[in-house]
């Protein structure tokens, strides 16, 4: 009697097993399917309404996430039927603990709520530069809950989303490059503003310049130099190594019409009296 129970019981564990394994299997092959295949169609169905690359980022990013949430959903109430336990009391169950401990989800309802009027107003994509929350980066990810912002020195940032509050978004537009020089109190502000023309004129035909970039004019007195501003409107993303190119080829051209680029002095006169 005791091996015609264990021959049974091994029965229903292999049976059970297999089930699991065959469902295990299952989720590893449609996951990875699944996610494709919303990829393909996503990418197929914007291409005919001419939607930006960055949005469709942004939507690709958003619904393999809630894919990946469905699918583990799925997943679990399989997992039960496998192992004969009935769904519906857990569910009943599953409700009272959720009224229970729903006034501490408050946040997590928050981040949600807040993360579809994001992406319903356009406020972000992926791959443009913001500021939000105290952070700036890149956006790497904007999920149901938590958005990614990339840092420039690499670090991966996890907000709520309830937390962005007064996005500033700097890839919208274009951009401008500002270069502030200092002159000598010494040297020739109209020869050194027409020096700092020419070299403008020069990257008239640099691509990443929307325009001429244009000189301004004295923009400071400073304790040591007289600060002539520099301006230029540019392609989205292009300002900072705009600028930089901009103070290499302005240093290049004092260099050679003899302006100096003062440094900080400090000038110490020291009295001595003379004993009685």
């Amino acid at each position: 009697m005791s091996s015609l129970d264990f021959g049974e019981i091994l029965e229903i564990a292999l049976g059970i097993g297999l089930q699991f394994l065959v469902l295990v299997i299952a989720f590893l092959i449609v996951n990875p399917l699944g996610k494709k295949l919303i990829s393909k169609l996503l990418h197929t169905s914007t291409e005919k309404q001419n939607v930006s690359e960055a949005r469709v980022l942004t939507l690709e990013k958003l619904l393999l996430n809630i894919y990946s949430y469905l699918l583990i959903f799925v997943f679990i109430l399989m997992i039960f039927g496998v192992f004969n336990l009935e769904i519906g009391p857990l569910i009943a169950s599953a409700g009272v603990v959720g009224l229970a401990i729903g006034f501490g989800a408050q946040g997590l309802v928050s981040d949600i709520v807040t993360g579809f009027f994001i992406l319903l107003e356009k406020q972000l994509e992926v791959g443009e530069y913001i500021t939000a929350a105290g952070y700036d980066g890149i956006v790497e990810e904007v999920g149901l809950r938590t958005t990614k912002i990339r840092s420039f020195d690499g670090t991966l940032n996890f907000i709520p989303n309830r937390q962005l509050e007064g996005i500033s978004n700097h890839s919208r537009g274009t951009m401008r490059a500002l270069v502030d020089i200092g002159i000598s109190y010494d040297d020739n502000i109209d020869h050194a503003i027409r020096v700092l023309q020419d070299v403008c004129n020069r990257f008239s035909e640099d691509e990443r310049f929307i325009e001429t970039p244009q000189v301004l004019g004295v923009q400071q007195l400073g304790s040591s130099d007289v600060v002539i501003r520099v301006i230029g409107q540019t392609q989205n993303m292009e300002q900072w190594s705009a600028e930089r190119d901009m103070r290499k080829a302005i240093k290049e051209a004092f260099d050679q019409n003899g302006i100096e680029i003062p440094f900080p002095q400090q000038v110490t006169t020291i009295k001595q009296e003379e004993n009685a």
